[in-house]
């Protein structure tokens, strides 16, 4: 897909994406793409993205049932990060947050700014402690 070429890539041939909650504005997640991930994504109509920690690429909810319906693909004026929003269905965190974003810094102290939804335990039968 020649939109895709247009996106600039590090040296990993990776992206940034920022995942919002359609409607609210929210910010759920940021995880990493690359062009397959994205032409998935386009595809299936659910976020799939990269892991650089398994090396492999993951479709999100596919282990927990809590996925990404996407909404709208679009990248800044960089053309170096994408923003996808997404009808969220579950939680977005794998600590089983609405968002991955729950800490605040409040001075040298981190505050919990919203309650946990889900136990991680429950939910990925492959989670190690």
């Amino acid at each position: 897909m020649k939109t895709l070429d247009q996106l600039k890539y590090d040296a990993n041939g990776l992206i940034p994406a920022i995942i919002q909650e359609h409607g609210t504005g929210r910010v759920l997640m940021m995880a990493w793409m690359n062009k397959e991930s994205i032409q998935k994504t386009i595809e299936l109509g659910k976020t799939c993205f990269w892991s650089r920690s398994r090396n492999k690429y993951w479709v999100k909810g596919e282990s927990s049932g809590h996925v990404q319906n996407v909404k709208s693909i679009s990248f800044d004026c960089d053309a170096d990060c994408l923003l996808i929003e997404v009808e969220q269905i579950g939680v977005a965190c794998h600590e089983g947050y609405k968002s991955c974003f729950f800490r605040k810094i409040e001075g040298d102290k981190v505050k919990i700014t919203e309650p946990r939804l889900v136990d991680p335990e429950k939910v990925y039968s492959n989670k190690k402690p």
